[in-house]
């Protein structure tokens, strides 16, 4: 596992040292199944949307946002169900899953505009309860922030808090939030995306073996509960060099300042909106107890509840349980 951290941070190095020069779009392996939503272009550059089930009058959209490395599939035991009830959408971010590579870096503000840009240009219209898992958590978030008049209720799955996340530099683990150096996170780009054809030479043959490395693990447990053609999909998607060329953030740990600022300066930071924060039960510890506790004050109406039989991956080992949450915070939202 250090081994892979080092050479993803190595991947990442390059990246922040690389400059596009190209402007030709290659094609990489096909997928081994079509996109079962729509690829929606939202400035040069493809991102996968599937959304399915009916909402109610005037009840909110759901919005599924995968955890680091995740896309759309990593919901199949979640959506189907949701949908019963609900209009349900799941998305790839750029460069994962069916979708397109995006511009760089990719920033989690750049990632939050382009869903925003996405739902637009689909026409799925807010409101939205967010639900997202792990980083996805984090990108709820800040999207719930950057854009409050859309959101109206959140899930976080295992959610990523600030001061969790963790970076291999230098042969030891340091905290994201320490790699902060006050630098201006950079604009939004709107258009110019990467292409493959522009990684060459040395960082290609380090993203190449990076997703020789991981490719076999996609599909470890406890994915390998998930439908047969999700396994296809995460296990061609893990072996794409696009899937690792999106491992280009280097403004992250200033991005997470930002967002602990304003959850240390605003006592409910979400005023008032239905929050349920589901953690694991298993392999857990006082820090990332701790950390779970903390995200349910991020509104004045937030509770936690423990899925006592799972892991990290709460959508897969349990998904009955996120159904839940997700049906009674639709239920808050109309009360």
């Amino acid at each position: 596992m250090q081994q892979t951290l080092a050479r993803l941070g190595l991947i990442a190095a390059f990246l922040v040292l690389w400059v596009s020069t190209s402007a030709a779009q290659t094609a990489s392996n096909a997928p081994p199944i079509s996109a079962p939503g729509q690829l929606v272009d939202i400035g040069g550059w493809r991102v996968h949307l599937n959304c399915t089930g009916q909402a109610g009058a005037s009840q909110p959209t759901v919005i599924l946002e995968a955890g680091a490395g995740g896309f759309s599939v990593d919901w199949s035991l979640v959506q189907p169900e949701a949908a019963r009830f609900a209009r349900v959408c799941s998305y790839d971010r750029s460069g994962l899953g069916w979708s397109d590579l995006g511009p760089r870096p990719r920033t989690m503000r750049q990632t939050v505009w382009e869903l925003h840009t996405l739902l637009e240009k689909a026409g799925v219209r807010p409101p939205y309860v967010l639900v997202g898992h792990s980083h996805g958590g984090t990108l709820a978030r800040l999207y719930a922030f950057t854009y409050p008049s859309e959101v109206v209720g959140m899930v976080l799955v295992e959610s990523g808090n600030e001061k969790g996340g963790v970076v291999f530099r230098n042969g030891k683990t340091v905290r994201l939030i320490e790699t902060a150096t006050g630098r201006p996170i950079p604009p939004i780009k709107t258009s110019e995306p990467l292409h493959e054809t522009e990684l060459t030479g040395n960082i290609r043959s380090q993203i190449e073996a990076a997703a020789r490395e991981m490719a076999p693990h996609a599909t470890e447990p406890p994915y390998n509960k998930l439908p047969a053609d999700a396994q296809r999909m995460r296990a061609w998607s893990f072996s794409q060099l696009k899937h690792w060329a999106t491992n280009d953030n280097p403004f992250e740990g200033e991005e997470l300042v930002a967002l602990l600022k304003k959850r240390t300066e605003e006592k409910h930071p979400l005023g008032d909106m239905p929050l349920i924060v589901l953690s694991r039960g298993q392999e857990i510890d006082d820090e990332h107890n701790r950390n779970q506790a903390e995200l349910v004050s991020l509104s004045l109406r937030g509770r936690q509840v423990i899925a006592q039989r799972s892991g990290h991956e709460i959508m897969i080992t349990e998904p009955d349980l996120v159904v839940t949450a997700i049906r009674e915070t639709l239920g808050a939202t109309r009360r």
